[in-house]
């Protein structure tokens, strides 16, 4: 095989980027779209000059594809990747992989059965020059021990309008979830990424609190780890303007991320031996002020993790975003809607199985009436693609 055939289901807002950026990669070639909605698919179809499709499934087995890119609402990522390893094909499923943890168990058992081939998850963060400068840092032990970290990720602001836009966002039936599972996927990925999976969650989540839907848009949770520091993560689709800003504390020192800067304060001694060894009572360490220069290599966001998909499929190449990791992003979104649900302290691993009931239940007990959908249009993503 010279070139990776890739089909695309599901051509909407995201869908239709990752059409331009397959065009954009060496060895990849756009073979086929499906939509099941048919004026959008042989729209896209006539654009590209590919064939269209209108079911996942006919697509899978036309014989028309190596490979498919799954960018549908967020339920049919399940189905339509085991269809996928059934056929034979590789998959790079849309962010989250899953709704929730079950189903995607299920995912990594299917892939488990099909390890020849590459299945991978639309996490373009890890590509980002600063985001990986931060992962050096931290594993390098640059840091030193960690201490304490807060994310507050509220600039993911989301009218009332964007909401109405689609018959299936924000409601228990059609998203399973709000903010964490819709804006917040890349940053919870790159929170496990960056400091691992806690062992204990608890969160608060608001359902609705800025915005006629049944799902949440505003959240702040708090988590402990083996390692024995703590973290908290806050993010909100209300706010306005919001703030991204990421501090992490450790013996070595304090790193903030924000405004696309890295700044390091680093301490002339480690924290915990100063505070064992010193005669001053109010005086810490000295300290010395770094800016950290980064800066992005190669190919990178969207187009980076479908080069880095062909590379894998063709070469063998490491995935960037191997889609078992996806996996963790889904359990730590679980986590803290369910412990907000249920009042109370969730402990890791989460019994996938108690939180797929619960969300059952939201479904079956939903009183929430959509408002009438209005047109969706193609808007310009680009003001959501937080840095």
């Amino acid at each position: 095989m010279e070139k990776v055939r890739i089909g695309v289901i599901g051509v909407g807002g995201m869908g239709s980027n990752h059409l331009e950026s397959i065009k954009k990669t060496e060895r990849a070639d756009l073979a086929a779209v499906c939509d099941i909605r048919k004026d959008v698919a042989d729209e896209k179809a006539l654009k590209y000059g590919v064939k269209a499709y209108y079911r996942g499934e006919d697509m899978m087995k036309s014989g028309d594809v190596d490979a498919v890119i799954i960018a549908t609402p967020h339920y049919d990522h399940t189905p339509l990747t085991i269809a996928g390893f059934e056929h034979g094909l590789h998959v790079l499923t849309e962010k989250p992989i899953a709704v929730h943890k079950q189903d995607a168990e299920k995912m990594v058992e299917a892939h488990s059965m099909h390890k020849s081939l590459v299945f991978a998850a639309m996490f373009q963060m890890r590509t980002d020059g600063m985001y990986k400068k931060v992962k050096q840092l931290i594993s390098s032990g640059e840091l030193g021990r960690l201490m304490r970290v807060s994310w507050v990720i509220t600039n993911w602001f989301r009218s009332q309008a964007y909401y109405d836009g689609g018959g299936w966002r924000a409601t228990w039936s059609g998203e399973g979830g709000g903010v964490l599972l819709n804006q917040c996927p890349h940053q919870i990925d790159l929170f496990q990424w960056f400091f691992g999976m806690p062992s204990k969650v608890t969160a608060f989540c608001s359902l609705g609190k800025y915005h006629n839907i049944e799902v949440e848009d505003d959240v702040t949770a708090y988590m402990e780890y083996p390692e024995g520091h703590t973290s908290t993560f806050i993010t909100s689709t209300g706010e306005a303007p919001g703030t991204n800003r990421l501090e992490v504390m450790g013996d070595r020192g304090r790193l903030v991320v924000e405004d696309g800067k890295i700044l390091f304060t680093r301490t002339e001694a480690a924290v915990a031996e100063y505070t064992r060894t010193t005669d001053k009572r109010f005086e810490g360490p000295g300290t010395w002020n770094i800016e950290i220069p980064c800066h992005n290599e190669g190919i990178v966001g969207h187009q980076g993790i479908i080069a880095n998909f062909v590379d894998a499929i063709l070469d063998g190449k490491e995935l960037i975003a191997p889609a078992e990791e996806g996996i963790k992003s889904v359990e730590l979104a679980n986590c803290m809607l369910y412990s907000s649900l249920e009042g109370n302290t969730v402990e890791l691993p989460l019994n996938s199985t108690k939180f797929a009931s619960k969300l059952g239940d939201l479904i079956k007990n939903s009183t929430y009436v959509k408002p009438e959908v209005s047109e969706e249009r193609q808007d310009d993503f680009a003001a959501s693609f937080n840095k």
